[in-house]
């Protein structure tokens, strides 16, 4: 492996932005183009991912050499292209996609987020089959149940980080609730130039290299002249023993990352076309590894009419985040200018993605300034009544309870930390979380003058499918430790939990409290999961639930499939590092 791979990206951010800059010039170099070699397969079309429709599709899965930062680097692509290749089906169709594995020195897998299908089409490697060997290939059949947008991605290692993923966008059999005359599809992610596993590497040993943005004396002396000496001590000692600072709104920024909007770098410009008056449907994804997003597209007014594929009664807002796997289909209006930028900022504020809506290629709209750096609370971490990761916590075990002997939204009881926490050297704190915080837009977007899409926002277009009240009820603890890079549910790795039995054809309700001072997207395979409102009443349905910190939500499951699924958060590094759990559904 080569010394740049492992070498400190922050010497290297100040030319990746030179460069970029050079690009806004005219200049091709770190605009997203690809250069090939030999060795290496290259697309036909930088930024533009190829489109396949029909049933019976061929997908190659191999390497290639791109470009985003003024360096040429190896990328795992589908079909040559990055992002993937945009796969378009529909509703009611069986598809056979036959996916060949070109590398020659490492399996391979491609999972279908957020689609219902058999267990064993479901690309888990280890879980739902054996994976895809050098040289070999699998068909994935199955038949679309669901229309919307969607995505899909390795999960294989880190060949997600690699560029193995792209949007997947099923048709419906029946004229959506809404009007539109075009669409775009607008994928979002992260691009390291490092390997992936050597980042993981680095997450390990240095988890805080790309937080550079950490208070400083200067910063005591305002907060004791505004808050008062005694007050500024016993924050700045609760953060201390936390073994935290408020600036650790991400693992991974633009210290490390280039944000990329459907495979291009801010200065590649990507563009798509509209007629004034003409009503847009963007589908948004977020296909990054580590990186959530706050977009928004200045002068223009974006109504929310899908989240993760499923219709809900529409939104008007000016700016929404997107956790990392979720999809937001929006509809826009433009008129009045011929360009308007799309853009999206990560949560940290190091950095964007961004491209443009126009009436031609080749013009842009003026790129907004990164907000202020959002600063963490005790309150956002549910420590605000004192006591920190050190509080103490009442003796009791989670599992499964009485569905009806209390809500998990409900009431403001400590929570039922399982014993597994404690005494546990790979959780460094615990969180008083009591309640969902649906209406709460998030760190960085509170009063920020913008109407900011919130989940309490959202509602879906049609009543609880199932029905039932859950008959049971299964509590999970978000957990990790920072310094360690150790992430887990109720503390206890991947690798030495037991499976999260299901029984076939029941309704229970899932209740996940977040412990860490992170923000986790949780994605259960196989199933809806069908948010709860804060009176635990059906709301929305999701394939993706985010947890914000110190937030106590739950969701509804028919666990109605079959199989071994896998259950886990969705920033790669997270799940790696043993966010993840085997759920059984069983007859």
């Amino acid at each position: 492996m080569s010394s740049d791979f492992l070498s400190d990206p922050r010497s290297t951010i100040s030319r990746r932005r030179f460069v970029q800059g050079l690009a806004l010039g005219g200049v091709v170099a770190g605009s997203g183009l690809w250069r090939a070699t030999d060795a290496f397969a290259a697309p036909p079309r930088a930024g533009s991912p190829l489109e396949l429709r029909g049933t019976e599709l061929d997908l190659s899965i191999g390497r290639s050499l791109v470009d985003f930062t003024g360096r040429a680097r190896g990328a795992i692509t589908v079909n040559g292209s990055l992002p993937a290749p945009t796969l378009r089906l529909r509703e009611g169709d069986t598809v056979n996609l036959r996916v060949a594995n070109t590398l020659t020195d490492e399996m391979t897998s491609l999972h279908w987020h957020g689609i219902l299908l058999p267990a064993n089409m479901d690309g888990v490697p280890g879980l739902s089959f054996d994976g895809i060997a050098p040289g070999e290939a699998f068909q994935y059949r199955f038949q679309l149940r669901q229309s919307g947008t969607y995505w899909y991605h390795s999960h294989s290692l880190f060949q997600e980080q690699a560029g193995l993923y792209g949007a997947l966008i099923v048709d419906p059999l029946e004229p959506p609730p809404y009007h539109f005359d075009r669409e775009h599809v607008v994928l979002l992610s992260d691009w390291t130039d490092l390997d992936p596993a050597a980042l993981h590497r680095r997450m390990k040993k240095m988890p805080m290299l790309d937080n550079t943005y950490q208070r400083t004396v200067g910063d005591f002396f305002r907060d004791a002249r505004r808050d008062g000496l005694r007050e500024t001590l016993a924050d700045r000692g609760m953060w201390g023993r936390m073994r935290m600072t408020p600036t650790d709104i991400s693992d991974i920024n633009a210290n490390t990352y280039t944000y990329l909007l459907n495979g291009t770098t801010p200065a590649g410009n990507w563009t798509g076309l509209f007629r004034p008056g003409e009503k847009v449907l963007l589908r948004f994804i977020n296909g990054a590894a580590m990186t959530y997003f706050d977009v928004r597209i200045p002068g223009l007014k974006m109504t929310v009419v899908a989240a993760d594929g499923q219709y809900i009664h529409p939104v008007s807002v000016e700016e929404f985040r997107i956790a990392v796997a979720e999809t937001f289909d929006v509809i826009v209006e433009p008129s009045g200018q011929d360009a308007f930028t799309i853009f999206a900022q990560d949560m940290g504020r190091t950095g964007h993605a961004c491209g443009t809506l126009a009436v031609r290629h080749g013009l842009q709209a003026p790129v907004p300034a990164l907000d202020p750096r959002p600063l963490l609370t005790m309150a956002d971490m549910a420590h605000d009544h004192g006591g920190g990761h050190a509080m103490p916590m009442p003796q009791g075990g989670h599992g499964t309870h009485d569905a009806h002997a209390g809500h998990g939204n409900k009431g403001a009881s400590a929570p039922n930390h399982p014993p597994s926490e404690y005494g546990n050297p790979l959780v460094d704190m615990r969180s008083n979380a009591t309640s969902p915080r649906l209406d709460d837009p998030g760190i960085g977007l509170r009063d920020n003058g913008r109407r900011v899409l919130r989940y309490a926002d959202m509602h879906s277009l049609f009543d609880d499918p199932d029905g039932r009240e859950p008959g049971r009820e299964i509590e999970l603890h978000l957990t990790g430790h920072m310094e360690k890079f150790a992430w887990n549910f109720d503390g206890i790795p991947f690798a030495g939990a037991e499976p999260v039995r299901m029984n076939y054809g029941e309704r229970l309700r899932i209740v996940l409290v977040n412990d860490t001072m992170m923000t986790h997207p949780i994605h259960l395979h196989g199933v809806w999961s069908d948010l709860e409102d804060a009176d635990g009443n059906f709301q929305l349905r999701k394939h993706t639930i985010d947890m914000p910190p110190g937030t106590r939500r739950s969701y509804r499951v028919r666990a109605d499939a079959l199989g071994r699924w896998a259950f886990h958060c969705h920033l790669l590094y997270h799940m790696e590092a043993g966010m993840m759990r085997e759920v059984r559904i069983e007859a």
